[in-house]
């Protein structure tokens, strides 16, 4: 098979065997895109069935010189290890060259997250002037109070919030579901945006169920919920860089510090492994001081 009928192919699992969104879909294909026009490039061209580890190596060293992040390196790897697991599962290969594959090590960071005063400055600077200054204090208060992904959000319908339990229903990545809870205050500037604005609007065909809109009533795109978040954050005055994950990383990091379990946390982000969600058990370095300075015997100031 060619590189390009192994990749329509892989293209075809990814979607209905994996399962994947149209944009981790398209990251994949990227990697693997690069890989075959490397190796069309040598001498004599080989196809997937001829790529060997050295050949694999070969090209995520290139691919290194090139100055891609650590990260960015290590992406590449996973996706090359998940298209010829995927030729090996096919019957295209007998040997998978990409087992023995070592990726970086990649330093884990912590989240930029923001404080409870940043994030009630953001929404108390939301012009409620404007037609969209509701929805827009319903999109923030949303994005807090359920630590939805930015894709969750632009999709989310009004038949998934079931307003007399307080709960909504999220289909997340691979189509797994999860019940989140629904916070009071979210769930009062949504009843008021759809009060106020939605229920008086013309919805466009197929956007009928969609909650967030936009004027002409269709389903706002990822794009437009960035560009939302980035003005009010310039008007709250607020210098470092926000975005709708800030609000999940917020959302997370306040339930853990606060004291929430963490498989509970993990539950309501659709987390697939307790690692992921570990990260948000990190404490400021304010609350580390003050938590040894009142409890620590050692730590009492001297008398003297």
């Amino acid at each position: 098979m060619t590189w390009n009928e192994t990749i329509d192919s892989f293209r075809t699992y990814l979607v209905l065997e994996k399962s994947l969104s149209p944009n981790s879909v398209e990251a994949y294909l990227n990697d693997i895109r690069k890989l075959a026009a490397y190796c069309e490039k040598l001498t004599p061209p080989l196809d997937p069935k001829e790529a060997s580890y050295n050949v694999l190596n070969e090209f995520l060293m290139v691919l290194k010189d090139t100055g891609v992040t650590p990260r960015t390196q290590a992406r590449s790897i996973s996706s090359i290890k998940s298209f010829f697991k995927y030729l090996l599962y096919d019957g295209t290969i007998g040997l998978n060259p990409a087992t023995s594959l070592d990726s970086p090590k990649i330093g884990r960071s912590l989240p930029s997250i923001l404080s409870v005063e940043e994030i009630e400055a953001m929404i108390d600077s939301i012009d409620m002037n404007k037609q969209e200054g509701q929805r827009n204090k319903a999109i923030l208060e949303t994005l807090y109070s359920c630590g939805l992904r930015v894709s969750e959000l632009v999709n989310l319908k009004l038949s998934q919030i079931n307003f007399r339990t307080g709960y909504i229903k999220i289909e997340g990545k691979g189509n797994k579901e999860r019940i989140v809870p629904l916070g009071a205050r979210a769930k009062d500037e949504i009843r008021c945006y759809l009060k106020k604005d939605r229920d008086k609007m013309k919805k466009a065909r197929g956007h009928e169920d969609i909650l967030f809109l936009n004027k002409m009533g269709k389903a706002l795109s990822r794009v437009m919920i960035f560009n939302i978040i980035k003005e009010t954050a310039r008007r709250a005055g607020l210098s470092k860089v926000v975005s709708p994950h800030t609000f999940r990383h917020s959302f997370a990091s306040h339930l853990v510090n606060g004291g929430a379990d963490i498989r509970t946390v993990q539950d309501m982000l659709g987390h697939e492994s307790i690692l992921t969600t570990e990260i948000y058990t990190h404490l400021d370095n304010n609350f580390t001081r003050d938590t040894v300075t009142n409890f620590h015997p050692r730590a009492k100031k001297s008398r003297k």
